[in-house]
């Protein structure tokens, strides 16, 4: 069994998803210290052929906090209007935004239940029911850190094949991993590219502005452009 596991983020950019895609099980990491400043509660989306920065508020957010123990704000609907403000010419713009706006209003307000929500509503939209799970409701050994919390993730879960996004090559070497035991395989998305209504293409957006501008088709077809290396 193949899995990967990774913090969540908020409508993270595709190779995020493509992650979730290639594995059976995807642990969501929520039982690690908050991260400022990263993209759990930001994101980028297309505005007028720019990238605008999206931020939910994490109100008491700290380092020294689990990201399981933090919540959203539920005070959203500003940011609600700038997406829909951005796309609502967008082709699939009557499909997508009620979807956004479920997952930006879910009523668990904790970090790890709106992230989650966003993987499994975008999922459920292309007729694709991940298996999501969460790292903080796993009875593995806590003591561990690094590649060795990992594996210890692993052990719990009986995968022998671990999947982590490409910039973990300069973290984690396959030789360790192959000494516990463990297969370590990393996520190089090739390049994305798709009709954004204008000139110039934008990469690195949120999932949101791939939803917008692709069909569900094309979007399938883009989850899989990926290599394992």
């Amino acid at each position: 069994m193949k899995i990967a596991i990774m913090q969540p983020y908020l409508f993270p950019c595709i190779g995020y998803y493509q992650l979730v895609r290639c594995v059976d099980k995807f642990v969501v990491y929520d039982d690690v210290n908050y991260i400022k400043r990263g993209y759990i509660n930001r994101n980028y989306i297309l505005d007028k052929g720019c990238r605008r920065r999206f931020t939910v508020p994490v109100p008491g957010a700290s380092i020294h906090k689990k990201i399981s123990e933090l919540t959203f704000s539920g005070e959203i609907e500003s940011i609600l209007e700038g997406i829909r403000h951005a796309y609502a010419k967008a082709p699939f713009f009557e499909e997508i935004f009620p979807l956004i706006r479920n997952v930006f209003e879910g009523e668990d307000r904790s970090i790890s239940a709106v992230c989650s929500d966003g993987i499994n509503e975008v999922f459920g939209y292309l007729g694709m029911v991940p298996d999501v799970s969460f790292s903080s409701q796993l009875g593995y050994d806590r003591r561990f850190s690094g590649a060795e919390k990992l594996m210890a993730i692993c052990d719990v879960l009986d995968s022998r094949h671990y999947v982590n996004s490409i910039g973990g090559q300069a973290l984690y070497k396959k030789e360790y991993f192959s000494s516990k035991g463990v297969d370590i395989s990393f996520l190089k998305s090739r390049e994305i590219r798709y009709a954004q209504g204008g000139s110039q293409f934008v990469a690195n957006l949120s999932m949101i502005d791939v939803l917008m501008w692709c069909s569900k088709t094309n979007v399938t077809t883009l989850l899989d452009e990926y290599d394992l290396v």
